[in-house]
């Protein structure tokens, strides 16, 4: 059994995005199932603002800065529970806008990204970062999301 729990603490998210939370349940059911876990699991998605974005990565990965998403693996001594992901509202907003996508298929993507992470996918040299890029554009392309990585993407979705 797969439990994606959601809590909204920037209801900007919900403005933009109405289905925010079961957009972002179904990207995490289908990233659980391609990265290869099986059984049970759970994770928890923080809809959170750049203030709070900041002040996590300040206090876990020692950066004073926003960002768009964050993953917080959990100890395997708290599984089924595999950890936490938080995505940040103005940060994710604007690279949405920048990179002509919808925020919708944005938010799909990092929660693709961010659940793999916790799965122990990583981008730390290229052979890595290519494996899970495409694994993200096989999920995302599962769920109708356009390739994240394409030069154009499509902005009617």
């Amino acid at each position: 059994m797969i439990t994606v729990e959601t809590e909204v603490e920037d209801e900007a998210w919900l403005r933009a995005v109405p289905d925010a939370e079961a957009r972002a349940r179904l990207a995490a059911e289908a990233a659980l199932e391609a990265g290869g876990h099986e059984g049970e699991a759970e994770v928890t998605l923080l809809f959170t603002d750049d203030a709070e974005q900041r002040a996590l990565n300040a206090e876990h990965r020692g950066k004073d800065k926003s960002t768009n998403v964050l993953s917080f693996p959990s100890p395997e001594f708290a599984l089924p529970h595999l950890g936490d992901i938080s995505l940040a509202y103005g940060v994710c907003a604007a690279e949405a806008q920048a990179q002509g996508k919808p925020l919708a298929n944005h938010l799909s993507h990092l929660v693709v990204h961010g659940v793999l992470h916790l799965l122990g996918w990583d981008h730390q040299n290229d052979t890595e970062a290519e494996e899970m890029e495409a694994l993200e554009r096989a999920v995302l392309a599962k769920l109708g999301v356009p390739d994240p990585y394409a030069a154009q993407n499509e902005t009617d979705v």
